[in-house]
């Protein structure tokens, strides 16, 4: 049944969308051809080149959104959500900017003081700028509301940040995190209160980033520890004490995009150059059941980016899309891993094994990043049964 939470307009493409996906996918076949990078499955989190990042924004495509006083292109959400799905269609390594071109520096845009705009985003839009996520902690798990970092005003008037945060993707990378801190104790009967976010220097003394290494022996997770971290006034993000409201805006842009459903688009790809040929009737049968969870995901998807681009906040919607999303990737790389496969032919779906291989060790964190699936269905209820 049909619900003001849910039911959002359909989209359709302007030329001027279309036109711009010609352009990177130009883009793309000329750095594929130069051997600029190679195709891989969790790009966005684990394709991490700042050279790759930096071509994106000398071409405007980081921040396209944005006023152009800050760097931005003043384009629309649609066509911003054109140039990322290309680019994860591709496999391209977008993981440096990521973070920082999909929501914090949106949250600078919507919450932060004209210091912090003309300090950061230009250099955001730049590709010379990458942020981490400051929210999860150990003991806390998806429930934001139970984080213990806390700051406190010293004598001069700045922030002083202790605490840790965990299952911070790229910190190493990264030249700031927005954290979200306890900035006043904590009210029982208003767990929500008493929240605010600062935008922290990674390069602060008193810092600690301690890797913590996936299935696949790599390294983009994190712990990082804050020791009387001294955080100048200036870096407050918003209002001091209205954090959890400034959080669930940026958990909209988190959880709603592409890369919550193609996050393995470059294996499904290859697993079609495998079978085109020999187009057997269970491997049709399998990419037509792939294609149309694929299709209506992109189509919910892509409502949630119409509501943003009008300035509306799809809480609900873009915690469906986590959730649905997610579950349709694990559920690609189960179903992959035990499709019948082809003898392969030359230049077609030569990547195949590796990229399975490695679908395989990221699946285990897809439905958990972002929020675990769990917490998200408890949104979706919550927004459902208050439509």
């Amino acid at each position: 049944m049909a619900t003001s939470a849910i039911d959002l307009p359909r989209v359709i493409m302007t030329d001027a969308a279309e036109a711009l996906r010609a352009e990177v996918r130009e883009f793309i076949a000329s750095e594929l051809a130069t051997g600029g990078f190679r195709p891989t499955v969790d790009s966005w989190l684990s394709g991490v080149d700042p050279a790759f990042s930096k071509r994106l924004g000398e071409r405007g495509w980081l921040g396209m959104t944005w006023p152009a006083r800050y760097g931005g292109q003043e384009r629309s959400t649609l066509e911003r959500y054109v140039v990322i799905e290309e680019l994860l269609a591709a496999g391209a390594p977008v993981a440096a900017h990521w973070v920082a071109d999909r929501q914090s520096g949106s949250n600078i845009l919507a919450f932060g003081s004209d210091h912090l705009k003309e300090m950061i985003l230009p250099r955001i839009a730049a590709g010379e700028c990458f942020f981490a996520i400051g929210m999860s902690e150990p003991d806390a798990g998806s429930d934001l509301a139970s984080i213990r970092t806390r700051a406190r005003r010293n004598a001069d008037g700045d922030w002083v940040v202790s605490g840790a945060k965990i299952w911070t993707s790229n910190a190493q990378h990264c030249h700031y995190a927005i954290v979200l801190v306890r900035t006043a104790d904590k009210d029982d009967r208003n767990r929500h209160a008493g929240m605010s976010q600062l935008v922290v220097d990674l390069a602060s003394d008193g810092i600690a980033i301690n890797p913590i290494a996936i299935l696949d022996g790599t390294q983009h997770l994190n712990e990082v520890v804050f020791d009387d971290v001294v955080v100048p006034a200036a870096m407050l993000l918003g209002t001091e004490g209205d954090g959890w409201r400034q959080v669930t805006a940026e958990l909209a842009h988190e959880r709603s995009g592409p890369e919550r459903f193609m996050s393995t688009f470059a294996l499904l790809e290859e697993y079609f150059q495998l079978v085109r040929a020999t187009a057997a009737s269970d491997q049709l049968e399998l990419l037509g059941m792939l294609s149309a969870r694929f299709l209506a995901l992109r189509e919910l998807s892509t409502r949630v980016a119409g509501e943003l681009d009008r300035g509306a906040l799809p809480n609900v919607a873009a915690a469906m899309v986590k959730d649905m999303g997610t579950a349709f990737e694990v559920d690609s790389v189960d179903a992959l891993s035990t499709a019948t496969v082809p003898e392969r032919g030359a230049g077609a779906g030569d990547g195949f094994p590796d990229l399975l291989r490695l679908a395989q060790l990221h699946a285990p964190g897809f439905t958990l990043r972002g929020g675990t699936n769990e917490v998200l269905r408890s949104i979706v209820y919550r927004g459902l049964e208050g439509a």
